[in-house]
């Protein structure tokens, strides 16, 4: 079994895009006339988040998963990575392949990003989907976890450091996806480039640049898209009252908790996912 098994029956390409100065990698499926669907990651994650999500998707719709700006394999600007740096490289690719109007499926930082980039171009956002999101508040205890987990995984040798950043997203453990996914993250994570990186891609886990950047209940009214917000009921780096102030916060936001569920509903609850994400994006059409 594979991370890559998901995908088999599926027509999907592995490619570069030339954004704005940089190369951005995606994972592209689903009829080239279907309404495009956007799939961002987590802070310091990757497009293999996605990858138990796009078969069911690309049945209908334009998929994108994208290693967003100084992520995974894409350029790595030397620069902190904050929200409006991340909503310019989307809007970038978005140019680069014809998606004029997109639903967008952000989790964790992924979220932040299509919040912000939803209330600064509502036309081009046909709806939104806001998978344990973070950005709406200041957390010291929880953004030094991030800071402590990820430096370890990414500059010490032993996998186990990134084994152990991984599980930080997972209710309970899969030991066979989850130990592919470890390989996967660890290649990512103890490439040169990344790890120069990676003081840039935790800026927002510094009080200073996250107090800049937070998604305030003022920039969160003004989104127009129809808004579904997934949560997990065992989130570590955020309880479900937070998921409550988000869907309050947008109007007519729908707020969806799964029960044994940590902070990748989209993998670790798949088969609730899929279905719930196909009607929502049903309606929205």
């Amino acid at each position: 079994m594979s991370i890559w098994t998901e995908l088999i029956g599926v027509d999907y390409r592995h490619t570069y895009v030339e954004t704005a100065g940089f190369r951005t990698r995606a994972l592209q499926a689903g009829p080239e006339d279907g309404e495009h669907v956007v799939f961002l990651h987590g802070t310091t994650g990757h497009l293999e988040a996605f990858v138990r999500n796009i078969p069911a998707h690309a049945e209908r719709y334009r998929c994108h998963a994208v290693d967003m700006l100084g992520h995974g394999y894409t350029g790595k600007p030397d620069r902190p990575g904050e929200i409006p740096a991340y909503v310019e490289h989307l809007m970038s690719y978005l140019d680069a392949v014809g998606a004029e109007r997109v639903h967008l499926v952000g989790e964790s930082l992924g979220g932040w990003v299509s919040s912000w980039a939803a209330s600064e171009y509502p036309d081009r956002v046909a709806s939104l989907q806001l998978l344990c999101m973070g950005g709406t508040k200041i957390n010291p205890k929880v953004m030094e976890r991030l800071k402590t987990s990820t430096r370890a995984a990414a500059l010490k040798g032993d996998v186990s450091f990134t084994r152990e950043r991984l599980k930080l997203l997972w209710a309970e453990w899969d030991e066979d996806l989850g130990e592919e996914l470890t390989q996967v993250r660890y290649g990512i994570y103890h490439h040169p480039d990344f790890q120069a990186n990676l003081h840039n891609l935790l800026a927002l886990q510094e009080p200073e640049a996250r107090e800049r950047n937070l998604l305030r209940p003022d920039r969160m009214a003004r989104i127009k898209a129809p808004t579904l917000v997934v949560w997990g009921n065992k989130n570590p780096l955020g309880d479900v009252p937070e998921a409550e102030a988000i869907a309050a916060a947008i109007p007519g936001a729908r707020l969806e908790v799964f029960n044994e569920c940590g902070h990748w509903p989209q993998h670790e609850k798949a088969e609730l996912y899929n279905p719930l994400s196909l009607a929502f994006l049903a309606e929205a059409r």
